[in-house]
């Protein structure tokens, strides 16, 4: 049986009816997610905000206009500026910004587009602190800066709706060039104070290698001194004890016998030793006479040079025994 063309139309007319009431019941319900709100308008005009979970709005008459996001954001900027000595420099500014969860309307229908407005702020805040600062002070007074900046945007942003949580420099980057310059300059600075720490070194080394050998010699003319005083001390003894064994002896026959004494000793140490070198000396009776005869002469010339009176040691009996008239008598 064909069907006639008003119950076509009358079928079809049900069928688009009730697709419209499905579609208006399934639109009439939405669901808002977490740390999210749904600005609702009616016919254009703002109506209300949805906290997160299942509403119900009027199908066709009310529409999601959007669904502004509450979560903390981050935006990355790299600014571009001079500082006050004239080196252009990149600073590296994060800023971190949420939406004020009361003001959420002002934040969706006064600014167009919140990015390129907090850019704006912090360009202008950037190139307006930098140039105040020379690049070692930019580097020294990141915080400052940052501060700068987080004050202008908080006064600048809360009006529309946001808030600044932090703002930081992150880096300040200035050209190659003047990194290795810079560089250069820390590397020098590092060799002069390497060179003074060592130069200071090598002072004090050698001060101290000064006070020792100083000391080192003063104790050694002491040891020498005190040798010399136990040798002339002994000697005196030698004598006193000689005299005293040979009535009559004079000291100039006491120094005869330890010089023939030593000199016997030196020439036996001379033959002991294996690597000795050959001295050719007087080795005779009549040698040993002409050698005291050399140095007793040496000693009184050595004397009248200088004005000084022989010692006890020195051979002034001798001399004067050759010089006066009872030697022959004597001998």
């Amino acid at each position: 049986m064909e069907l006639s063309t008003g119950a076509i139309l009358q079928i079809a007319s049900l069928v688009i009816g009730a697709l419209f009431i499905v579609t208006a019941f399934f639109s009439s319900f939405y669901t808002v997610k977490q740390q999210r709100r749904a600005i609702i308008e009616r016919f254009g005009k703002y109506v209300r905000t949805s906290r997160p979970g299942p509403h119900f709005k009027w199908p066709f008459i009310e529409n999601i206009a959007g669904n502004p996001d509450l979560r903390v954001l981050q935006l990355d900027l790299k600014v571009q500026t001079k500082s006050q000595d004239n080196v252009f420099v990149d600073a590296h500014v994060s800023v971190q910004y949420s939406i004020l969860e009361n003001h959420v309307e002002d934040a969706f229908y006064k600014l167009s587009d919140p990015v390129k407005q907090i850019t704006s702020y912090v360009f202008d805040a950037v190139r307006a602190e930098v140039p105040n600062h020379t690049l070692d002070k930019v580097f020294d007074q990141k915080d400052e800066i940052a501060g700068v900046v987080k004050n202008r945007l908080t006064e600048a942003m809360r009006q529309y709706g946001y808030e600044i949580l932090t703002a930081l420099v992150t880096d300040i980057d200035p050209d190659a060039k003047v990194k290795a310059a810079m560089n250069e300059i820390n590397a020098a600075q590092r060799l002069q104070v390497a060179a003074t720490a060592k130069a200071e070194a090598d002072k004090t080394l050698k001060v101290t290698n000064a006070r020792a050998e100083k000391e080192a010699m003063e104790l050694h003319g002491q040891g020498v001194a005190a040798q010399r005083a136990a040798i002339v001390q002994g000697l005196r003894e030698s004598v006193e004890a000689f005299q005293h064994a040979v009535p009559g002896a004079t000291p100039a026959d006491a120094m005869e016998l330890v010089a023939l004494t030593q000199y016997m000793d030196m020439m036996k140490e001379l033959g002991g030793k294996g690597n000795a070198k050959v001295i050719l000396l007087p080795s005779g009776p009549s040698g040993l006479s002409d050698l005291r005869g050399q140095i007793t002469q040496a000693f009184i010339s050595a004397n009248e040079t200088h004005g000084v009176r022989p010692t006890a040691f020195a051979p002034e009996s001798v001399a004067q025994r050759e010089d006066s008239p009872e030697a022959p008598a004597q001998q």
